[in-house]
């Protein structure tokens, strides 16, 4: 007897599939004979896919600034998975992991190549705040918690610095074994094209779609060239969409152009959790559509592409053996308002609503859910 079956599940391509689950594994898929202790039948009406990442969040509570609880924005939307990006370093990064143990979400951190982390704004200004040793001996202790390094290059952080806090990350990334090296874009100095030239396979641009002058796209709407050679040399673009870093219209030109994120991350923490314009990984999900991407795209974006580009392996996927991570949602088709970080308004016709997370088999009801009357 399975500890789970979902039957009737309607996957993004319109499939229909049941999932079995034992162990806290994904036992079965298709049509699944048997019985279980808890059997949920969603009948076609509502869509499963493997569970949500979000690939960049801010999720420390202690932060002065970033802070959030990791639950309040993961599986209360429907996202199973998150991944801190970078608001902890070493200094931080244990009281991290061990606040984190309690949490029904999954939880994972990329540490700043900053001792402090994210204490000020400022944390790259100072050369000295970089400590590669610190980094490496937080790697080995935490090796299931820490997937990967950040790096924030924009002017604010690292004020008269340029790329030199980047040129310090990659060496750092070498040592560490090569982890996912996530570097934030955002207002010049440094100009992205340096920064693009530094870039290696693997490597995550975040903001990718941000409207500030210093963004991937030149004044004519081509893609830069720079950015255009480290995405061919395997360079990643992830949203982190924020309170500052996400433009309807770029995203719109770069799409039409068939320039895709690989990752839809949120970059959320309290604030624009409840104030906007983020709210949730799913209200930055929908905006996709509003934008030219179709719901596998999207849904890739945050389950098969979120756990390759940062190597969480068991996860992202419908696969016999993988972690039972999934997320249960349906796709309501009404117009309401979506705002970016600049303060465009757009009127979508369709959004995502989470209804159900599965953490390692086991099932738990949205905010959304609750108020949907699940029926199941």
């Amino acid at each position: 007897m399975y500890d789970l079956i979902i039957r009737g599940a309607r996957l993004s391509d319109e499939r229909l599939v049941d999932i079995a689950v034992q162990n806290g594994r994904i036992a079965a898929i298709g049509s699944v004979e048997g019985r279980a202790h808890d059997e949920r039948d969603l009948a076609g009406r509502y869509y499963l896919s493997a569970g949500w990442i979000d690939s960049h969040v801010h999720c420390y509570p202690k932060s002065p600034i970033y802070h959030d609880e990791a639950d309040a924005i993961g599986v209360a939307h429907g996202v199973t998975t998150v991944v801190d990006a970078g608001s902890t370093g070493a200094d931080h990064i244990d009281d991290f992991y061990q606040l984190t143990r309690a949490a029904q979400t999954q939880v994972y951190a990329l540490i700043n190549i900053a001792r402090t982390g994210i204490v000020t704004q400022n944390e790259l200004a100072d050369m000295t705040q970089i400590d590669g040793a610190a980094v490496q001996q937080a790697v080995t202790r935490l090796p299931d918690f820490i997937v990967g390094l950040k790096a924030r290059i924009s002017s604010s952080v690292v004020g008269d610095n340029g790329v030199q806090p980047l040129v310090k990350a990659k060496a750092i990334q070498q040592q560490s074994g090569g982890l996912p090296l996530m570097v934030h874009i955002g207002n010049n100095p440094p100009n992205l094209e340096q920064i693009a030239d530094l870039l290696t396979s693997g490597d995550i641009i975040t903001h990718c779609f941000n409207g500030k002058p210093n963004r991937i796209l030149t004044p004519q709407g081509e893609l830069k060239a720079a950015v255009k050679q480290a995405m061919a040399r395997g360079v990643k673009l992830d949203v982190g969409h924020g309170s500052a870093s996400f433009s309807f219209d770029v995203a719109r030109v770069a799409i039409a152009q068939g320039i895709l994120p690989d990752t839809i991350s949120s970059d959320i923490y309290c604030r624009n959790r409840l104030a906007g314009p983020v709210h949730n990984l799913a209200h930055v999900m929908s905006k996709f559509f509003t934008v030219g991407m179709t719901l596998p795209q999207v849904i890739d974006c945050v389950t098969v592409n979120a756990a390759a580009a940062l190597r969480l392996t068991g996860k992202g996927a419908l696969k016999v053996g993988y972690d039972a991570d999934l997320t249960i949602f349906t796709v309501k088709q009404e117009t309401r308002p979506f705002i970016d970080s600049e303060g465009e308004q757009i009127a979508g016709e369709k959004h995502l609503v989470p209804l159900a997370a599965v953490v390692a088999g086991q099932w738990i009801t949205t905010e959304e859910g609750v108020a949907h009357d699940l029926g199941i």
